[in-house]
């Protein structure tokens, strides 16, 4: 009787570890598959208009997403996401040529998200944004 009873408590013990080593191995596959739940949806960001120079960008987190604000050398504010729509790298803003330039595949796309070359298959989409009391509002 006692042979029957420790083989039993070694079965369920045994059971017990595989479904937790099972349980340990599918969590952190179903959450990296699992949709992300956005609850800043309809965030807003708020960047001081003084932080922003001719030539110069300003890069934040917008949705979850990298997005930048750019000062034109003109004087125009420009807000885009920063992310490429070829494989979805972070665009680099070269102040010297007013251009975007994607560092996995030498995408080039003008300060407005337009693209000059390479493989980017659509331009940088744009964001809505407002300039209200020294602050420019995205969102």
């Amino acid at each position: 009787m006692v042979v029957k009873e420790r083989r039993t408590f070694l079965g369920v013990c045994l059971g017990a570890l595989f479904a937790a080593g099972a349980g340990a191995i599918a969590y952190p596959v179903f959450r990296y598959l699992a949709p992300r739940h956005e609850a800043g949806n309809n965030s807003k960001v708020e960047i001081p208009e003084s932080e922003l120079t001719a030539g110069n960008a300003k890069y934040f987190e917008y949705q979850g997403k990298a997005a930048v604000l750019i000062r034109r050398n003109n004087g125009a504010l420009v807000a885009l996401s920063a992310v490429c729509t070829h494989l979805g790298c972070v665009v680099q803003w070269q102040k010297e040529k007013e251009e975007f330039l994607c560092p996995c595949h030498a995408g080039l796309f003008t300060a407005d998200g337009t693209v000059i070359s390479g493989p980017p298959p659509k331009p940088l989409e744009k964001l809505s944004f407002v300039v209200a009391n020294g602050k420019v509002i995205i969102g």
